[in-house]
């Protein structure tokens, strides 16, 4: 590596098709230091979300922005049974990994996981697919805004709704959470706040862009400058390093 910026803004492929900001696969390899371990938000994330969960009787649950699996292995050790969605290629190797490793222990080995395209969900899960639906289809980790809308008329964010929507059996959960960006919007940059989700104490910089185009926020751009010092899979005496470009469209507005 020549220096410490990892650029993920390029709009690459993934494996399903999608456009994948994070097609060249260097930001999977830190994303467990920008996000935190999952023990960590146990207290407050964790016991909320399998609390709904359990709540609305739901027991199989797809999580269609599984990324590195960081929250399917939550639900998996709380008991869930899981199956497990992305169109990132590079982040799902991670996810694979941790099933691989994990293999022994009876929930894991069932751990369904499968690359899928949010625009042709149906389609690319429906060999694996539960005829009634899913007692709960989850979006988290501010996933969703990820999705480009390129041609400006949210065609492509209705569609992915409506397949989300149809991956749940009728009297189902469907849960999608996304950033506060009328804060972002308003100031200019993220929330000072403690985060429920984003627990990673390397994270030193957040620094934020917010494209306006004839007086319509169109994107919001995040660079994390993150500590990697003693990271394991250091392959030079770099300290920090920069996630440039975490793009986000706020399609609510």
């Amino acid at each position: 590596m020549v220096d410490s910026v990892y650029r993920t803004r390029s709009l690459g492929v993934g494996a399903s098709g999608l456009p994948d900001q994070y097609a060249d696969g260097k930001a999977a390899r830190v994303w467990q230091l920008y996000i935190g371990s999952v023990s960590s938000r146990t207290d407050t994330y964790r016991q909320w979300i399998c609390q709904t969960l359990r709540d609305k009787g739901c027991h199989h649950i797809l999580d269609v922005a599984c990324g590195t699996g960081i929250d399917s292995i939550m639900l998996l050790e709380e008991g869930f049974q899981v199956t497990s969605s992305d169109a990132s290629d590079k982040m799902l190797k991670y996810a694979l990994k941790e099933r691989w490793n994990r293999r022994k222990e009876d929930a894991f080995d069932k751990w369904v996981i499968e690359e899928g395209n949010w625009l042709t969900l149906k389609e690319d899960l429906e060999d694996i697919a539960p005829a009634e639906g899913f007692d709960a289809v989850l979006c988290l980790g501010n996933s969703f805004a990820h999705l480009p809308d390129f041609d400006g008329d949210q065609h492509n964010i209705k569609t992915a709704l409506k397949n989300f929507a149809g991956m749940v059996k009728p009297g189902g959960v469907l849960m999608v959470d996304h950033r506060n960006y009328d804060y972002i919007i308003e100031n200019g940059k993220v929330p000072q706040a403690n985060s429920l989700y984003y627990k990673g104490k390397r994270v030193k910089d957040i620094k934020t862009s917010v494209l306006w185009v004839d007086g319509t926020c169109k994107m919001i751009t995040l660079d994390y400058t993150i500590d990697i010092s003693e990271h394991p899979d250091d392959e030079a005496p770099i300290h920090k390093l920069r996630i440039e470009g975490e793009q986000s469209e706020p399609h609510y507005r």
